[in-house]
C-alpha cells in the first residue's frame, strides 16, 4: 500500500531487481507472483495472488524483474522496486524475512526500517519550518494514535521524507488531506 499511496493509486510499471536467492529462485518459488501481487495490494493470504500476474495485465500494470547485486551485506531475499505511475515514480529497497513478514529499507535513497506490521504514513515533502507538526498535528485531532515517527532530510531546506505508524488504519480522507 506505500507503492499505491505515494502514486495516488497503483502503479503503471514496476522494475524489479532480486538480489541473493530471490534472484535464484525468484520464478520457481513464486517469488514474482507474490511481488506483483503485493504491487495490485494483496495480502499475503489472498486467494488472488494465484492470479496476479494475469490481474496486472488486465489492469496495465507492466511487470519486469531482472537481477541486482546489492553486496554480502544485503538479506539475501532482497529486492529493489522502481515503480512508476504517471510522472510520479518511486524507488523502494525492502527484504523478506520469512513467514510473510518484511522489512522497507530504504524509499527513494532515504534510510527507513518499516515492517508492515503497523498502519504506515509516508511523507516527502520540502523541508520547511511547521511540516512535521501540521502532518503529526492533522493525525491528532482524527484521533489516530501515532506508535512511531522518523524524519530525514538530504540537507537543510532540501527534501525530507517522514514516516508515521500509526495504531489502527488511516482513514482514506486523512490519507487524501496529506496528499493535498
Amino acid at each position: 500500500y506505500v507503492v499505491q499511496a505515494i502514486l495516488g493509486g497503483a502503479p503503471s510499471t514496476a522494475d524489479v531487481g532480486l538480489h541473493g536467492s530471490f534472484a535464484m529462485t525468484g520464478e520457481g518459488h513464486g517469488t514474482r507472483v507474490a511481488i506483483t501481487g503485493g504491487l495490485l495490494g494483496h495480502m499475503p493470504d489472498d486467494e488472488r495472488l494465484r492470479e496476479a500476474e494475469a490481474e496486472a495485465a488486465e489492469r496495465g500494470l507492466t511487470m519486469t524483474f531482472g537481477t541486482i547485486d546489492l553486496g554480502d551485506e544485503a538479506h539475501p531475499n532482497s529486492a529493489v522496486f522502481d515503480v512508476r505511475r504517471g510522472d510520479e515514480s518511486i524507488r523502494i529497497t525492502g527484504c523478506s524475512i520469512g513467514g510473510g513478514r518484511i522489512r522497507i529499507l530504504e524509499i527513494d535513497g532515504f534510510p527507513v526500517d518499516l515492517s508492515g506490521s503497523l498502519p504506515t504514513i509516508v511523507v516527502v515533502a520540502d523541508d520547511v519550518p511547521g511540516t512535521v507538526a501540521r502532518i503529526t498535528g492533522l493525525i491528532a485531532e482524527r484521533g489516530l494514535n501515532v506508535a512511531t515517527v522518523r524524519v530525514d532530510r538530504t540537507g537543510r531546506g532540501e527534501r525530507a521524507l517522514m514516516t508515521i505508524e500509526t495504531d489502527e488504519d488511516v482513514p482514506a480522507d486523512v490519507l487524501d488531506e496529506l496528499a493535498g
